[in-house]
């Protein structure tokens, strides 16, 4: 055998020989503890665990199964029913590698309506001289054909840094009542989460009078808006599109023209740029949360009147060829937008969840 066959044949026998290098074992967390609580549909879990590198939070919802993953332990999901749900806790050292907890939790969401005031102004459903073209009372347990849904944050917070992401959730239609409700959770990315709902692509209309019955939010940064766009806006964009704010409340203080006690009505449109006209109305007691409200526009080829509880705050003449906007079918929009360049943001006395019900929308040509 030549010398290289048998340095070579040692060689590999030395290889075999060697002991295997062990990985050193994988240390699992411990002393996983969880704090669980649940405000109406919302529960928040708060996690900690020593030598966690991450923890993931299942909760159990039907059949869905939604998983959180964190670094800090803190995960959060809104059940949208009453009941009682299972949830699992996982503090990692891998993916594979971990310690779990299971508990379950107790879900209590009160109806809708335990929350509506019973007092306040309301309309009829004739006017001389009118006939009622359409109108929806939210009867029945959910939306109409009529509504369909924003979903997300838009594009740069729906055009005014708002916080909220939009979801179908949170309007609920029970007992005659549309409820939008605002909540203060995190969902994709965003802190705050809320309804937005229009007529868009489906009910569209020009001139009449248009009554809308609703009890609205309050509190610093709570921005609760009826309000229509025209039905070209997908073609022209905003502001040729014109825009009607039937109703704005800018919740809080810090705001100019902010006030629970006070809302706004508002044209824009474009006129070599942006162009914008308004008035408000306040309340000499009270705020517009305490009781059911109507708020109305009437709208005819020469003007728009804007009318709180059939009292008259404001009008502008919308004649002219530089106002051709209001004179095409406009859509409605109900929605609650958390913070943005008008209300500013929530803070410490920002009360969570805001509510705004509406009775009805009528529509009167």
């Amino acid at each position: 055998m030549k010398l290289y066959s048998i340095l070579a044949a040692l060689l590999v026998l030395a290889i075999s020989c060697k002991k295997p290098v062990e990985e050193p074992g994988v240390q699992l967390p411990t002393n996983l503890e969880t704090i669980v609580t649940a405000t109406e549909g919302l529960v928040e879990v708060q996690a900690s665990a020593s030598g966690a590198n991450f923890f993931t939070t299942t909760f159990y919802d039907g059949s869905n199964a939604v998983e959180v993953e964190s670094n800090d332990g803190i995960a959060s999901y809104t059940f949208m029913a009453s009941g009682s749900y299972t949830i699992s806790t996982k503090a990692h050292a891998t993916y594979a590698e971990y310690i779990e907890k299971t508990e379950t939790v107790s879900v209590s969401i009160p109806s809708p309506s335990s929350g509506i005031p019973s007092t306040g102004y309301s309309t009829p459903m004739s006017y001389p001289g009118y006939s009622l073209v359409w109108n929806d009372e939210f009867d029945g347990s959910s939306l109409s054909s009529a509504w369909t849904y924003d979903i997300g944050t838009g594009s740069w917070g729906w055009g005014n840094n708002e916080l909220q992401y939009y979801r179908t959730e949170n309007a609920v239609v029970d007992s005659g009542v549309l409820t939008i409700t605002a909540k203060a959770e995190s969902f994709d990315g965003q802190s705050y989460t809320s309804s937005r709902i229009k007529t868009q692509g489906l009910t569209s209309f020009q001139y009449g009078r248009i009554d809308i019955r609703a009890v609205l939010p309050y509190g610093q940064g709570i921005w609760p808006a009826l309000w229509m766009l025209g039905d070209n806006i997908s073609t022209v964009g905003w502001p040729q599109c014109g825009e009607i704010d039937i109703m704005e409340l800018v919740g809080g203080t810090s705001a100019s023209g902010a006030g629970d006690n006070r809302v706004h009505g508002t044209l824009h449109w474009d006129e070599g740029g942006h162009a914008n006209f308004g008035g408000s109305n306040a309340l000499s007691t009270g705020i517009f949360a305490d009781e059911w409200h109507v708020f109305s526009i009437i709208w005819d080829s020469n003007q728009i009147r804007f009318l709180r509880d059939d009292v008259q705050y404001h009008v502008m003449n919308i004649s002219g060829a530089e106002k051709t906007e209001f004179h095409q079918n406009f859509f409605f929009i109900f929605n609650i937008a958390v913070g943005g360049n008008w209300p500013g943001s929530p803070d410490a006395s920002t009360v969570f969840p805001q509510r705004m019900y509406v009775d009805y929308v009528r529509v009167f040509q």
